[in-house]
């Protein structure tokens, strides 16, 4: 499988002078550190990168350090033998422990958000509170719960089938109709390139289906009463990937969590609307005594 090279696919890549190539946890990460002020760490989704973060990191950035790595098997960041929540959360870890930094805030996307709950669950650098965006927080319910990691699992054991399936993403406008549809959010063009030129490469969508084939959010489940921190929950009403009634549940079931619902927005809210979550997060950032009101 061909992995996305840095000097191929990341020509051009959003704030490429932020980026830092750095081994941890026997992993070789692509991660990106900007701005100064409490850590604040962000977790993207399956099948995303650092590029997901291009217009809402600087926003961040001038309140916080912000450090944005690609997980394992992702965009520039080598793989994982078996990336399980837990594993990934254990590996992201050592990132943070190699470049020295503790984050304060942890705002995590669709899988990230899970990632950064089982971080916290864990003890592993856990934050003074947690923002889930479009959060993949529970099992899918009955038998699609079983099916779903099983399916992922038999397509990520045959070799041919990373490359079919990107293959399949370089015919003309399919990456753009596929993120349309999957997702309810409306990428502009620069959005959409970088997903294209993502996809394009067998080696990204092998490690999107490693993450699928080993996701197991049961233990996340049950740990959810005892995740006694400021949990905040922001959803897309028109997110067409996890659905935004989700949100209310996992709140239901935190001590202190919250769920906000966005109007007009997909599973890609932040992209779509990167001023707008600046403003939560921040604000939500003061609420919790991270950063000064």
């Amino acid at each position: 499988m061909s992995a996305p090279r840095w000097t191929v696919e990341g020509q051009g890549w959003p704030h490429a002078d932020q980026s830092q190539f750095v081994k941890a946890g026997g992993i070789d990460w692509h991660v990106q550190v900007m701005g100064a002020g409490p850590v604040l760490l962000l977790v993207h989704g399956t099948a995303s990168a650092t590029h997901s973060w291009r217009d809402l990191m600087p926003l961040l950035a001038a309140h916080f350090t912000v450090i944005a790595p690609d997980l394992p098997g992702h965009g520039f960041t080598s793989a994982l033998a078996r990336p399980t929540p837990a594993g990934v959360a254990g590996a992201l870890a050592a990132l943070l422990a190699a470049l020295d930094l503790r984050p304060a805030l942890t705002v995590g996307h669709s899988a990230g958000a899970a990632i950064a709950l089982t971080m916290a669950d864990r003890q592993l650098a856990r934050p003074q509170a947690i923002v889930s965006l479009g959060g993949a927080l529970l099992p899918f319910p009955g038998m699609a719960g079983r099916l779903f990691p099983t399916m992922a699992r038999m397509l990520f054991v045959n070799p041919l089938m990373p490359e079919l399936f990107a293959m399949r993403a370089r015919m003309a406008g399919e990456v753009a109709a596929f993120m349309s549809r999957s997702t309810g959010s409306r990428l502009d063009a620069q959005g959409v390139m970088f997903y294209e030129r993502l996809l394009h490469c067998s080696g990204h969508i092998g490690g999107a289906l490693a993450l699928m084939a080993n996701w197991d959010l049961e233990p996340l489940e049950r740990a959810l009463p005892g995740l006694d921190l400021p949990i905040l929950l922001l959803h897309g009403a028109e997110d067409k990937t996890i659905p935004a009634k989700t949100a209310a549940k996992v709140a239901a079931r935190l001590p202190q969590g919250r769920a906000h619902i966005l109007p007009a927005l997909g599973h890609l809210a932040h992209e779509e609307a990167p001023a707008l979550h600046a403003e939560l997060i921040l604000d939500f950032a003061r609420e919790t005594g991270i950063l000064p009101v």
